[in-house]
């Protein structure tokens, strides 16, 4: 049973940057692919970005491609998505996702594992 504990959230000028940080415990962090989600009110839930295992693979919504970086520390059982250049469009819940397949997390809603998610909002 893996655990994610999701923080970094706030509230940000258009423009700003804000860190997300994903905590894991249980289970083997560095055996997890990770991903990062959204949801903002009245909205489905998007793909933000993913990362292999080992980190040496990552994904990105076309959204985000430019602005967000997804990076893992195995060492430290910690994902992060560091977020630059924020519009109020990327407000949402933000939420951390594992799963043993790559294609699962790339794949939407299916990972096996989900933290409870934290608030970006973005003002203009």
């Amino acid at each position: 049973q893996v655990q994610l504990v999701e923080s970094g959230g706030g509230l940000v000028q258009a423009g700003g940057s804000l860190r997300l940080y994903c905590a894991a415990a249980g289970g083997t962090f560095s055996d997890y692919p990770m991903g990062w989600f959204r949801q903002a009110p009245g909205k489905e839930g998007e793909f933000v970005a993913a990362i292999s295992w080992s980190g040496g693979n990552t994904y990105y919504a076309d959204s985000v491609k430019g602005r967000f970086t997804i990076s893992r520390d195995n060492a430290k059982n910690t994902v992060y998505l560091q977020m630059n250049s924020l519009k109020p469009e990327d407000t949402a819940v933000y939420y951390c996702a594992a799963d043993l397949s790559l294609l699962t997390v790339v794949a939407g809603q299916f990972s096996e594992y989900w933290g409870q998610g934290t608030q970006v909002t973005v003002s203009s």
